[in-house]
């Protein structure tokens, strides 16, 4: 665990350097709370705010089908793709919110279409030898945004939002076991089993430790970290990203560059990422937002928006 600091300067740049790195520096957690968090908050818990938008239209773009390209020019693609020997290609689910790695198939020629037209992650199952659509057991399908195909033609990405739990555990994603660290399953037998685990990129491995500091004891004659003292005083939170998102526009104003730029932004963006945790507000459910937004006038989103509540600010 990396080592607490009052001054909030040090404070971000030590949250950033966990996320890079986690493996020495990560946090063991019981039995209990391993189990606990298999599930990452997703869609099950927030299905409002991870409603999918419309899916994309037209023909090809680059890599990407669209639901409404002509039959016969999917039956074109569909001839392209290079399969192995049992006429199968690998077909990946990724989260498309979150970045994760949701699970890894394979998928022939029928489910590949199939993916295209009806827009639910679909695979073909080796074993049982049989197509089979995510989630026709579980219920827990993954709505498909766009599909990308490889260079050498031989792989698919179906980058989708998933309606709850993908693996079969109960995870969030098949990817929930570290290999590398100290624990790793390629370090320790049996390694490498934990919940908390899932490969996270930066935004989400600096959400995580925001978490943390909210429930970690803070023993008596400690100062807490900065992060504890941003969730434990609301009114010095709003204060510091006021404060921030100035200094940002002033990298600007005062043409700074772009270092300084960068540095400021990670200060909004990590205060800002404290505020979301008071509210139970997820950065999956920040970024569904902006997804939702593609392709919309920015004039016409703003005005479409529902009323603000009519609170009176506070003061003082």
């Amino acid at each position: 665990r990396y080592r607490r600091n009052s001054d909030p300067r040090s404070e971000m740049a030590a949250q950033i350097t966990y996320a890079s790195a986690r493996a020495s520096l990560r946090v063991r957690a019981s039995a209990s709370e391993q189990s606990a968090r298999l599930i990452r908050p997703n869609a099950v818990t927030r299905p409002a705010l991870r409603a999918a938008p419309p899916s994309r239209v037209g023909g090809f773009s680059g890599n990407v089908m669209a639901a409404a390209a002509e039959p016969e020019q999917i039956e074109k693609f569909l001839d392209g793709l290079k399969y192995d020997d049992k006429g199968l290609v690998v077909a990946i689910a990724q989260d498309v919110d979150t970045g994760s790695i949701l699970m890894q198939g394979f998928a022939d020629r029928t489910a590949v279409r199939s993916t295209i037209t009806k827009r639910q992650a679909t695979f073909f199952s080796r074993s049982r030898q049989a197509q089979w659509t995510k989630g026709e057991t579980s219920g827990n399908f993954i709505s498909v945004k766009s599909i990308h195909l490889d260079c050498d033609k031989d792989s698919l990405i179906y980058l989708g939002v998933p309606d709850g739990p993908t693996c079969h555990t109960g995870a969030h994603t098949c990817y929930f076991s570290q290999v590398d660290g100290d624990d790793g399953a390629a370090a320790v037998e049996g390694g490498g089993k934990h919940g908390q685990e899932e490969a996270l990129t930066t935004l989400y491995e600096l959400e995580e430790t925001i978490r943390k500091r909210k429930t970690e004891a803070v023993k008596e004659g400690d100062k807490p970290s900065w992060t504890r003292k941003l969730l434990d005083n609301p009114e010095l939170l709003c204060k510091k990203i006021r404060e921030e998102a100035g200094e940002l526009c002033e990298t600007l104003e005062n043409d700074e560059g772009k270092e300084r730029a960068a540095s400021e932004m990670a200060d909004v963006l990590y205060h800002s990422m404290v505020l979301l945790n008071l509210q139970g507000v997820g950065m999956e459910d920040v970024l569904a937002k902006l997804r939702g937004r593609f392709g919309t006038s920015g004039v016409e989103e703003k005005a479409n928006r529902p009323p603000k509540s009519k609170q009176a600010h506070r003061t003082g």
